[in-house]
């Protein structure tokens, strides 16, 4: 296998590092708040430099990038220590879930709004009683009068007491085996029953969230993928999360590991046996 860069991936690095070197927005504030917005600020300007969604087709605003590239822009952004994306959530799953199966409609509805971060978006999967096992969920989706009436719950919600809009899959047929019966929809948080508990950390951050539908309304062209096809579009979804927040966290993980391993040659500590135990460990 050939791992060196080619010129246009050499290039495409060159780039972006040097937009970074010069539009670096300096340390993120305290605080969740300011760091929330400074975050969002921040991917508002990378979205306008083009580089916000960096594999997403160039026809939604995207670059067309190959893996490897996906690979370069993350490493640049933890090499820079540039701070986070604030729509992760919408850039990694909800972005590409509409592309693959989004209406045209809702592709010129909801693409640039996540690019810019004008709108959040949160992911409405994880039940108290269905995690791993995601098809035994229970909230419910009736239709009544051209749009879906859901009442249900959620949790593990991240980024839900940001979010305009949630990726939430519910049950629309339960006659149906429990992988048929479900329908991906998007749907407003910014609406009368939709309440968002946070689940505050150690650090009393609140990154996840309890979510409480109690019948919450969905319009019937906020439904993606088709009724009752909810799995495949979940699966899409997960897909996405796995490919795109996993790879970039081991990238992120990389990058430090390297900056470790040269904190402890320049002090050293390369032949101390603790140290190069625990550097094993984490290796």
């Amino acid at each position: 296998m050939d791992l060196t860069l080619s010129p246009q991936e050499e290039a495409f690095r060159a780039e972006l590092r040097g937009w970074l070197d010069a539009n670096h927005p300096g340390r993120e504030p305290d605080g969740d708040e300011a760091g929330f917005e400074f975050r969002r600020d921040w991917q508002r300007r990378v979205a306008e430099a083009g580089w916000a969604g960096v594999s997403w087709p160039e026809e939604y605003g995207g670059r067309g990038a190959t893996l490897v590239e996906q690979a370069l822009f993350n490493e640049e952004m933890v090499r820079s220590r540039a701070p986070a994306l604030a729509n992760v959530l919408g850039l990694v799953m909800g972005g590409p879930v509409v592309i693959a199966h989004g209406t045209e409609e809702q592709k010129r509805r909801y693409l640039n709004p996540i690019l810019t971060a004008e709108e959040i978006w949160c992911q409405g999967f994880s039940e108290p009683e269905s995690g791993s096992d995601l098809a035994s969920l229970k909230t419910r989706a009736v239709k009544s009068n051209g749009e879906w009436v859901v009442t249900g719950q959620k949790v593990w919600t991240t980024l839900a007491h940001r979010a305009k809009w949630c990726m939430l899959v519910a049950r629309t047929d339960s006659d149906a085996p429990k992988h048929k019966g479900l329908t991906f929809f998007l749907m407003d948080m910014e609406q009368e029953g939709v309440q968002v508990r946070p689940l505050h950390q150690i650090t009393n951050e609140p990154e996840f969230n309890e979510l409480f539908i109690e019948e919450a309304r969905v319009p019937d062209e906020n439904v993606v993928g088709g009724v009752g096809n909810g799995w495949g579009v979940a699966i899409t979804t997960l897909m996405h999360e796995r490919a795109g927040l996993a790879f970039g966290l081991q990238v992120q993980l990389k990058v430090r590991l390297g900056e470790l391993m040269t904190l402890v040659r320049e002090r050293g500590l390369e032949d101390d046996p603790v140290v190069r135990q625990r550097v094993g460990q984490l290796w």
